[in-house]
């Protein structure tokens, strides 16, 4: 075994290990975006109303957000391979109690610990990116995993819709589950930290006291901060409309069905697929990365707003807003890209998990918020939802996306042309 590896291509066996880890995150992303499927059945079950839908989407999150800062070490210090392989493992027991749950705290300590498992997926494979590739293909080819992560959000759509509607949402889930060990397995035997010969190999591994000043000197980059906020509102806003409250407005205000609207959010996933395949390589076309970033963003405000602006339009509008918003919001990848140019790699595990973590954090926030905002308004006799509500949802998202981006417009742009020359003087 160890006298073939130095003969394979170290960026194919890179591309091999990518593409595993991007296969197990697959379940991360059918997990997180279930609840815009399942919510009102969720509801309906568990006799829970909007706040706790909220909360109980949110709490993936906050797991999610929790785990970023300590995985940043352990990436820094234990290598991507032992620690996502050990976080799987809590993600399929998370998995497996919110399965088999009766009650929602039991429901909500279930996705507290998928979360917190599934929270180190993005950074292991951004880091082992990092290791594997030249800097210029970091965007393309995090655009590549998250591309491949979103197959979990399609069969949260439509395919969800239709087998909870046939066998029931647990034995779906079940499933997940046992995708999810298997996956956990997959990682442990293909996964590799770094190429032969890569320095982190033959690393003296930092004192816990280091590895703390490292997180400090990342916190106190003045740089980090602008892009702290965009990611902190970016993700957080799209993705309180995509995974969760989009499809409970198509079918409470609209009229469609959960199939109809199923098939709906399943065209915005694809939408948002393809908006990754543009924008990931986007950098490198237009050597500029916070451009890219305030393009896309922009886009997604306009859309927001008309949502909240637009009384009882016909359907096609509310329609293609989510799928446009679908494709504008991977623009938000680039928010991280930006933020990976400023980053030593020695620091790359915790700078890395330190961005994510403003990500996630957003997202519990914004969609725990959201539940308190559509549960502010009365409902209606049948219990749904009123357009008033959802309007004030879509105008609390515009209104934090403006600020966000106005502090984001004050970052440096990191340039890939500049990033590379620096590569070849070191």
């Amino acid at each position: 075994m160890r006298s073939t590896e130095p003969r394979a291509s170290p960026h194919r066996r890179g591309l091999i290990i990518v593409v595993t880890l991007a296969t197990a995150y697959v379940a991360s992303h059918f997990f997180r975006a279930s609840n815009v499927t399942i919510g009102l059945d969720l509801m309906r079950d568990l006799g829970i109303g909007p706040e706790a839908l909220g909360g109980l989407t949110g709490a993936f999150f906050f797991g999610f957000a929790a785990m970023q800062i300590p995985c940043g070490f352990f990436f820094d210090r234990f290598g991507p391979r032992k620690t996502v392989t050990g976080m799987l493992i809590l993600a399929t027991f998370g998995g497996a109690i919110f399965t088999l749950a009766p009650t929602w705290p039991i429901l909500l300590t279930g996705r507290v610990l998928m979360g917190a498992g599934f929270g180190v997926m993005l950074i292991g494979s951004m880091v082992v990116i990092s290791r594997w590739f030249p800097p210029d293909r970091f965007s393309t080819l995090t655009a590549m995993v998250l591309s491949i992560g979103l197959l979990g959000n399609l069969a949260a759509t439509t395919p969800l819709a239709w087998a909870s509607e046939a066998v029931g949402w647990r034995i779906v889930f079940g499933a997940a589950v046992i995708f999810t060990a298997l996956a956990s397995i997959a990682v442990w035997v293909v996964v590799r930290d770094a190429p032969p010969g890569h320095p982190f190999l033959v690393r003296t591994p930092e004192p816990p006291r280091e590895m703390l000043q490292g997180l400090v000197e990342v916190l106190r980059n003045p740089a980090l901060w602008p892009i702290l906020a965009l990611n902190f509102c970016n993700y957080a806003c799209t993705f309180t409309v995509q995974g969760l409250w989009g499809g409970p407005f198509l079918r409470e205000v609209h009229g469609l069905t959960p199939i109809e609207a199923g098939n709906v959010l399943l065209a915005a996933v694809i939408a948002y697929q393809i908006g990754m395949l543009t924008f990931g390589p986007m950098d490198r076309l237009l050597d500029t990365r916070k451009w890219i970033a305030l393009g896309g963003t922009l886009a997604v405000i306009s859309i927001l707003a008309v949502l909240a602006l637009a009384s009882r339009p016909p359907v096609w509008l509310p329609v293609g807003a989510m799928i446009a918003i679908g494709f504008f919001s991977a623009s938000s990848t680039m928010v991280m890209t930006h933020g990976r140019g400023i980053i030593p790699d020695r620091l790359i595990g915790r700078g890395m998990a330190t961005i994510n973590t403003a990500v996630m954090f957003g997202v519990a926030c914004m969609q725990s918020i959201s539940g308190i905002v559509v549960g502010a308004f009365e409902p209606l006799a049948s219990g749904a939802r009123t357009e008033t509500a959802y309007r004030a949802l879509f105008g609390v998202l515009t209104a934090v996306l403006i600020v966000a981006i106005a502090i984001y417009s004050r970052s440096q742009d990191v340039k890939p042309s500049e990033q590379m020359k620096a590569s070849a003087a070191e």
